[in-house]
This record gives C-alpha cells, structure tokens and sequence, in this order.
C-alpha cells in the first residue's frame, strides 16, 4: 500500500534539564476542538528521521496531533557530548515532551498517549507508570527486561561491550572524549547490535542519504543490564498496547508477553516477523493498523 501524503508539521522546541530537545509537531487536517495527541520518541542511538515522522502522518490523518522529538545528546536537540544514551535523562526528556504537549494550544492535555517502539518501547512503560494522566501508550517491540537482553546477546558479545563500558566510564571520569562504538554492525563485530538482521534494518530505518551516526557513548552498557522497565508494568493504569515480534533477536519476544500480562489493562498483539520488519513494508501496515485501532478505543 502507499504511503499517504506527507502532513504538514511545525519545528518545535522544549526544555529539558536545562538544555533544548528539538521535535516535530503534526497537526490533523480538519479539527474541531482540541485534539488528542500521540507523543513519539526515538529507540537505541536513533533519532527522529527514523520512520518517525511516518507513523506521526498517519496519526495525523487519523485525526490526532502528534509529537515526535530528538532525545539530548541526539539529533537537533542540544546536549554534550553528542551520542550519549543516557537512560535517566532520556526518561527525563519523555517527562519534558509530555509537559510540553499538554501546554500546546489545540491539544487536549488529558488526552495524552505515548508512543515508543525498541528502547523506548521500555521507556514510555517507565513514563506512563509514573504519571497518571496518561491516557494510552503503545509499546512496540519493545526493550522490557535487561537480563534477558543480555542473554539473548550471549557472554561475548556481554563481556566485550562491559570492557568497552567500563573504559568510556573512566575516561568519562577523566575528563575524556566518549568511546564510541558501533550501534549496529555485522554478527561477530564490536556493537550494540549484531544480529543478521541488524545493519540492515537499523538502516532501512533513514532516508536515503540521510547522514544518521552510527555510534552511541559504550558506558550505557553498563547500564542497560539492570534496566527492566517490565518492572513498573503494573503501575501502568491506562490501556497499554504491546506489539511483539515473534522472531525478534534484539529485544526477546517473552519479556513482551510478560509485560502486557502484568498490566492492568494490557493489549497484545503478536506477528511472526522479525525485529526491523514492524516499520516498513506490509506488515508496518498491519501494525499501524492496529495502532490506530487501539487509539480509536482509548482516546
């Protein structure tokens, strides 16, 4: 199926901790009122041209406002160094986006859903629980449980991105420049994700041509071991959407399942696909489908 026309969008800009997350801002075409509006933010090392903008049209054309933003150190948005993946700060942007979005004129503050796919797949679970107000979230092939991650990235692949997290953390402490390592790169190299399917789907996410880094600062790996946002699921009181791939080598398909079980009001929906394959071709209609459908329901 075609991709509609493109909707038109406005730059916007936001404090966050004192620095500015730069975002896009998609308005449906014909409104009557104050409209809800989906919040998107970026996944591992990505920034907001990475298909973003795409599932925002059709959140438009669906008759929603949404929102899409560059996390600090990313992007357009401010911050140094640049390729820091900083999971508190990036929680705290996703608190800044929304704050944000509930001061925009034309958007109803009480009808707010986040929307994040991978990494932030596990964020916007971390967002929602924390915060009330939020009316719906959608967790796509999402990063729930840590140990699992780990795991399913074997005790190499681990012990390799620890060496290399444990030397960008002392040259952090030493006043250094980051250590950058590859995000994605072929099965058997140095990077954050090496499975078949990695490289090139990481990077069928950009326009063609678009100068996207791949690189991300290697201390986050030190973190991302105990990062488990299935955790604050049952905290998550308004209707949760988790989308999974059944063939998934980045984020493991079970913490998934495990997260839409603990929520109070979660939604599965299961596709025999592979990681990157949700954001393009086919099966991104299907997703999106069923995106739009769950936000018909709920907002």
């Amino acid at each position: 199926m075609a991709e509609p026309a493109v909707v038109p969008r406005e730059d916007v800009r936001f404090d966050s901790g004192g620095e500015r997350c730069a975002g896009w801002l998609y308005r449906p075409v014909e409104t009557s009122g104050d409209v809800p509006c989906v919040v998107l933010g970026p996944g591992f090392g990505a920034v907001k041209e990475a298909r973003l903008g795409v599932f925002a049209e059709r959140f438009a054309a669906a008759g929603y406002a949404a929102v899409v933003f560059d996390y600090r150190h990313f992007g357009d948005s401010e911050g140094e160094p640049r390729q820091l993946v900083d999971i508190g700060r990036q929680h705290a942007d996703w608190r800044a986006a929304v704050a944000h979005v509930r001061g925009l004129d034309g958007v109803d503050g009480d009808w707010i859903a986040l929307w994040g796919s991978s990494f932030s797949g596990g964020h916007v679970i971390v967002t929602a629980a924390g915060d009330d107000r939020v009316a719906a979230v959608i967790s796509q092939v999402p990063y729930t449980d840590g140990p699992a991650t780990l795991r399913a990235a074997g005790i190499v692949d681990v012990a390799r991105l620890t060496v290399a997290g444990l030397r960008d953390r002392a040259g952090a402490l030493l006043g250094r420049d980051p250590y950058l390592l590859p995000i994605v790169g072929p099965p058997g190299s140095l990077a954050a994700m090496t499975s078949p399917d990695a490289e090139p789907g990481y990077s069928a996410l950009y326009p063609e041509g678009f100068p996207w880094r791949n690189q991300f600062s290697a201390r986050v790996a030190l973190r991302v071991g105990t990062y488990s946002p299935a955790r604050k699921a049952s905290r998550v009181r308004c209707p949760l959407l988790v989308q999974l791939a059944t063939e998934d080598a980045i984020t493991p398909p079970a913490g998934a399942r495990k997260t839409a079980g603990r929520a109070p009001r979660g939604e599965l929906r299961e596709y025999r696909a592979g990681h990157f394959d949700v954001y393009v071709g086919d099966l991104f209609e299907r997703v999106i489908a069923d995106q739009i459908e769950f936000l018909g329901r709920h907002l």
